[in-house]
This record gives C-alpha cells, sequence and structure tokens, in this order.
C-alpha cells in the first residue's frame, strides 16, 4: 500500500535537507603572496664583551612592524643592543600577522687589529752633579685614549712623564684603552752639555786658582779642579772671588771687574754645570 505524505510535510523535508551546507565564502590570508624580508646593520662585539648590536628593517608587507629576537618577545623596534659574539635570528611581523625572519652572526672584533701606536719621546738628559735628575716624556699616538705608560717593565701610569732618573738606556711601553701596546727601546738619558756661563766660569777657576785648590793641594780644603766641586764651592767663589770676602781670590788680589761679573752671571742663572 503506498502512503503518500501531504505536501507540505514534503516541503520541510527538503528545507530541512538543504540547511545542513555553509554556502559563506572564507576571507583570503592577508599573508598570501606577502614575503617579508629583513635587512640588518650589525655592530660586532669587542672581544668577550657584549657590546655587539643589530639594527633591523622589514619591508615587503604592510607595517608597522614588530620585531622578536630568538624567538623572544615582539618590540616596537628593530634594534637590539648589548650582544655578545654568536648567531641570532630576528623575525619581524606585519600589521597584519604576516611574518620573516633572518639570521646574523656577530664576530668578535679583535681590537688591535691593524692599530699601530706611534710612540715619540721627548728627553731631558741629567744635570751634571744633580742626582736622578733626567725626564722622559712620552708622546702617544695611533690607538685609543686613554693611555698608560710604563718604563722598563714597571707598574703602569696615566702619567706620560718619568723622572728622577739616572744617565741610561730605557725601555717604554703604551698601552690603550682596547688593551693595544707598543714598545720602544733604546731610550737613552745622557748628561746635558756645560752652559756657556760654567765654561766661563771655569776657565777662570782652572786660570787662577786650581794651583792652589786641586786634589794634592786642597788649599782650606777645597777642591775646585772638577766641575762638581766648582759648584758645590760656588757660594765661597762668589763671597771671595766677588766680595773678598774674608779675603780675596784668588789671593793676588780681585779679578778684574769683567771677570768678576761672569761669576755672577753664572751665579744667578742658577749656578750649575748647564748654566
Amino acid at each position: 500500500m503506498e502512503i503518500r505524505l501531504p505536501l507540505t510535510i514534503m516541503s520541510l523535508v527538503f528545507i530541512f535537507a538543504g540547511c545542513g551546507k555553509d554556502s559563506t565564502t572564507p576571507p583570503p590570508d592577508p599573508c598570501t603572496n606577502v614575503t617579508i624580508d629583513i635587512t640588518g646593520n650589525i655592530t660586532n662585539p669587542t672581544g668577550t664583551a657584549s657590546n655587539g648590536n643589530i639594527i633591523a628593517t622589514a619591508s615587503g608587507g604592510t607595517g608597522p612592524y614588530t620585531y622578536s629576537l630568538n624567538n623572544g618577545a615582539f618590540q616596537s623596534t628593530g634594534q637590539f643592543a648589548n650582544l655578545a659574539a654568536g648567531a641570532y635570528t630576528i623575525t619581524a611581523k606585519s600589521s597584519n600577522g604576516c611574518t620573516g625572519s633572518k639570521s646574523f652572526t656577530l664576530t668578535a672584533a679583535v681590537p688591535c687589529t691593524g692599530v699601530t701606536i706611534t710612540i715619540t719621546p721627548t728627553i731631558t738628559g741629567t744635570t751634571p752633579c744633580v742626582s736622578a735628575s733626567g725626564l722622559i716624556t712620552i708622546n702617544a699616538s695611533g690607538g685609543s685614549t686613554p693611555y698608560t705608560y710604563s718604563l722598563n717593565n714597571g707598574t703602569a701610569q696615566s702619567s706620560s712623564t718619568f723622572q728622577g732618573l739616572n744617565n741610561g738606556i730605557y725601555q717604554v711601553t703604551v698601552k690603550d684603552a682596547n688593551g693595544c701596546t707598543a714598545t720602544l727601546t733604546g731610550i737613552s738619558v745622557a748628561s746635558r752639555t756645560e752652559g756657556p756661563k760654567f765654561a766661563a766660569v771655569k776657565a777662570l777657576i782652572q786660570a787662577n786658582c786650581v794651583s792652589c785648590h786641586n786634589a794634592s793641594s786642597a788649599s782650606g780644603g777645597v777642591n775646585l779642579s772638577t766641575d762638581c766641586s766648582i759648584v758645590s764651592a760656588k757660594d765661597r767663589i762668589k763671597a771671595r772671588a766677588v766680595g773678598g770676602q774674608p779675603s780675596p781670590m784668588p789671593s793676588s788680589g780681585l779679578l778684574p771687574a769683567s771677570e768678576r761679573q761672569k761669576i755672577t752671571d753664572w751665579i744667578n742663572a742658577g749656578g750649575r754645570v748647564i748654566d
């Protein structure tokens, strides 16, 4: 026996049967055919220090971009600082969520490669008859300031001057702020030559006084046969040879005024061998 459903019921069957289909089209993927490119400028760290950096710039999508280092949190800037030597991956994400990544390698820079430190000494020789009177002043260039200085592998100092030196051969080492060093050897400190005023007085003493004041016949216990003995006795020479007190020198009478003036000029200049 055939059963016939009313038309109204059959229509409902067809209507419900059609409700199982979704006729809505999904939205397009905003990252389709989008390639995020990353370029970067790097600054390599120095030695073992964490002072390198990477500055990344993204393109190819829709900005603004955010950036992540080694899958870390995203940030608004592409600059990453205080980095040690090593490999790093930077990921850039566009405003639509599209991403791209690029790897960078920081290499520890050797700070002294290509660095030449030039050492230029200025030498002041020793003053005869004055102990430890030499001086070396160093001018350094070619490295990174500030410099430190050491003499004969001694303790480093910030001052570029070494004083209180005796005659001899010296070595100076200079170290710059990055630890780069240079050494200069064979720096000679020698006695300074005698000055013209001393030479004139010495000639007067030798001509008029040494016959009585020498190593074998030191009248009054005074020997004037050496440079240092003349310097040591300068006050006595002035008193007797210039002022005639307590008695004139030479014993035959005071020197002419022009020669006494030579003694006065020398003592006023400092009374040293170098004057």
